[in-house]
């Protein structure tokens, strides 16, 4: 296999191919985050109050990672194109929905459930066909890179372009942008070929499709009830804990008996991919949960507007699209582990430095300087994590571990708004007491997310093209 396309061994086609699927997981990562700055906009216009905007966000988030795995399999059963642009299709129809809702049952449905099906059945295709196309390290690390990166200024250029179009607009306004850029990457899709053919006879397993949907849905659902129902919390965690448990029996189950499960065992006995499903799962906690954290606080405590509350995410938004420029430069020069190691202690301390300055200061510049330093960091860890999960299984997983790595990302993602979100919510009347415990419970998991890359190997030897992995 070269280090070109399979579908035309050419630079060109490369170039080709990446323009799409970095803008198809931009605009994903954008919609993830970009709703943040329009909270108080959409609870007003219909009639919701800031925790139900909170539901919406967590929803889409979390039927992404639902529906991820599922939708990585079936890129093996329907094909990858067709997943590709089936996806796309079901977003853009979302997007129109969401733009046009009367209410927030509309929303849901259009932003959370559809958006969140037509994320789940792309990204998979996104990452397959950087994989298969791209073999050696250099190459397949620049791809990631671009990937990565624009899902990163996706996430953390979601408020500042959000809050503009708002403020200039409509909230509605911001549906309206993603139709026209999911028009766009249809459209830049059309000479995408598949390259490996379908195959339609190839089983899928819908109990533990099932299983697993329920076991995450419960967990998520659990945390979103902390602050209001305690009983409910209990009983829908215990529930997910048991659904997950049944899922992975069941997995076994299957494999012991020769037949093909929602999700390989094999796929979590290798330990750097282990812990590099950590280190993504963290850092996607760390951007939506800062992301959603910041602007309710200003939104709702300052009382800043759409346009003001994404102005004051450009320091994240530089750092994020900084340090994703250098990817290649940063793979070409220092290992994966150490990139990733340096990209959440930059994180913690970042987080730290917003800690302190709110306490000492009201002014909107005291959020730049930790802005900036968790955009660098998780701009420069991002890339390193992708690479790591992805080219840890052979090509014939490369279905599987997509769709696993997306799933853990999309499930940080959904975390860090429910948890942190969950804290900073249910105490806004505290003013700074929430947001400093909510930013607190987000350093501890950023901790957590530098133990993790801590452990990851050490690299032993550079790889042919030069790069040490």
């Amino acid at each position: 296999m070269t280090s070109t396309p399979a579908a035309s061994g050419s630079a060109a086609s490369a170039r080709s191919l990446l323009a799409p699927l970095a803008l198809a997981q931009f605009i994903c990562s954008f919609a993830g985050s970009n709703m943040n700055v329009m909270i108080k906009d959409i609870s007003e216009d219909l009639g919701t109050t800031v925790k139900g905007v909170q539901i919406t966000i967590t929803l889409f988030l979390l039927i992404m990672a639902i529906f991820m795995i599922p939708g990585s399999k079936l890129t093996d059963r329907w094909g990858r194109k067709r997943c590709f642009m089936l996806g796309l299709l079901l977003y853009g129809a979302g997007a129109v929905l969401s733009m046009v809702a009367p209410g927030l049952g509309i929303l849901i449905l259009g932003n959370s459930v559809l958006e969140g099906v037509g994320t789940a059945l792309l990204i998979p295709p996104v990452y397959i066909f950087a994989t298969l196309a791209y073999s050696d390290t250099v190459s397949r690390a620049r791809a990631f890179g671009v990937i990565s990166g624009m899902g990163g200024i996706g996430a953390a250029a979601g408020p500042l372009i959000g809050g503009f179009i708002t403020t200039a607009v409509s909230w509605r306004a911001a549906f309206f942008f993603q139709t026209v850029v999911i028009v766009a990457i249809i459209l830049l899709s059309r000479r995408i070929v598949d390259p490996i053919a379908p195959d339609p006879d190839r089983p899928f397993d819908i109990t533990g499709a099932i299983l697993s949907a329920a076991g995450m849905f419960f967990v998520v659902f659990g945390i979103l009830q902390a602050d209001e129902n305690a009983g409910l919390m209990t009983v829908s965690l215990v529930l997910g804990v048991v659904f997950l448990l049944w899922f992975f029996a069941h997995v076994r189950s299957w494999e012991s008996a020769g037949k093909e499960p929602l999700l390989s065992t094999a796929l979590f006995r290798d330990r750097t991919s282990n812990l590099g499903l950590v280190t993504q799962n963290i850092q996607w906690v760390l951007l939506m949960g800062v992301s959603f954290v910041v602007a309710v606080f200003l939104q709702t405590v300052r009382g800043y507007n759409a346009i003001e509350t994404g102005v004051i995410f450009t320091p994240a938004t530089v750092g994020v699209l900084l340090s994703s420029l250098a990817a290649e430069r940063f793979a070409a020069r220092r290992s994966q582990k150490m990139l990733i190691v340096t990209g959440f202690a930059v994180a913690v301390a970042g987080i730290a430095v917003l800690l302190a300055l709110v306490r000492v200061s009201s002014s909107v510049i005291a959020f730049g300087p930790g802005l900036l330093l968790i955009g660098l960091g998780l701009g420069v860890s991002l890339t390193p994590s992708v690479n790591i999960v992805q080219s840890s299984v052979p090509e014939s997983m490369q279905g599987e571990i997509s769709g696993l790595s997306r799933s853990v990302s999309n499930l940080g993602s959904s975390f860090g708004t429910a948890i942190a979100g969950t804290i900073l919510v249910s105490d806004l009347a505290s003013g700074n007491r929430s947001y400093a415990l909510a930013m607190a419970t987000l350093a501890v998991f950023a901790l957590v997310g530098l133990a993790a890359a801590a452990r990851l190997p050490s690299p032993t030897r550079p790889d042919p093209k030069g790069v040490r992995t």
